[in-house]
């Protein structure tokens, strides 16, 4: 009993940070889809500081707008190279589901994959203990990794 209240107190006062970043080769397209979820409240707020602006994701006023702003702040803050090459991730856009913010992004066509370089540094800026879950899915083959803040670059190889 005595376990379970400490738990609950602990995480009532001190709230976790993550985002998960899902990085899927598709075979058939030969393009590589990413989908990004951030707790949207967070990210909200990390926007806000970067852009010097009030604004609301969930009920935006200008759609355009925060479109550009959350593509501009995921590409500046994840960084993918695939066989030492860049990728550049073309916004696709993002939808509200519970408490996260789900943003998607897709590439022009890749040739297979050895091997990726991801950087992902989302949300360092905001929170000491912010930690990034990494999934990468290649020719069906599923790896993961942790990145906890200040560890920012990861690396895979197929």
């Amino acid at each position: 009993m005595w376990q379970l209240l400490l738990l609950f107190w602990l995480n009532v006062f001190h709230p976790f940070y993550v985002s998960v970043t899902e990085i899927v080769y598709n075979k058939n397209s030969g393009t590589v889809q990413v989908s990004v979820r951030i707790f949207f409240d967070d990210f909200e707020k990390a926007l806000e500081k970067r852009s010097k602006t009030q604004l609301n994701i969930l009920k935006p006023t200008d759609r355009k707008q925060v479109n550009a702003m959350i593509a501009a702040y995921i590409k500046d803050h994840l960084k993918i190279n695939a066989n030492d090459k860049s990728l550049d991730l073309k916004f696709q856009g993002y939808e509200i589901e519970e408490d996260a913010a789900w943003c998607y992004f897709e590439t022009s066509q890749v040739g297979s994959i050895k091997q990726l370089h991801i950087k992902n540094d989302i949300l360092f800026e905001q929170h000491s203990s912010q930690s990034n879950m990494i999934h990468v899915v290649v020719d069906g083959k599923r790896k993961s990794t942790k990145l906890d803040n200040p560890k920012s670059e990861a690396d895979f190889t197929y």
